[in-house]
């Protein structure tokens, strides 16, 4: 697409260095989690509910979006600019978030907002 003026598509890094040099901060890692940690996470066009339930392997419990309209066990890939570099079990707004759901791989719109969910106490 061309550059009109009005639109003008991100620029996609297409090497590894700068997704090595990327500052990774601002996001949540679900590797160094514990597990049983819940987030809040608002994208372009839709909100969701994840609960990570194993950091190690992915494995979370989400709900929203067209795809997950109620709570749904599925593989947390990671997210990724929409290219083949994915930076696996984690989140980061202006990336899209892919999950893996029956041997579908569901990609959502960027990130704008994560926001962890901190518990009540009784």
């Amino acid at each position: 697409m061309a550059d009109t003026g009005i639109f003008r598509l991100p620029a996609v890094p297409r090497d590894l260095q700068w997704w090595s040099d990327h500052e990774w901060t601002g996001g949540v890692d679900f590797s160094s989690l514990n597990g049983l940690e819940q987030y809040s996470v608002r994208t372009r066009n839709s909100a969701y509910d994840i609960t990570v339930l194993s950091p190690t392997s992915g494995e979370v419990l989400v709900r929203g979006g067209q795809f997950f309209p109620e709570h749904t066990r599925v593989q947390f890939s990671g997210c990724s600019l929409g290219g083949s570099f994915l930076k696996m079990r984690a989140v980061h707004a202006g990336f899209m978030m892919e999950f893996l759901h029956h041997g579908r791989r569901i990609v959502t719109t960027r990130v704008k907002e994560i926001v962890p969910v901190i518990p009540r106490s009784v």
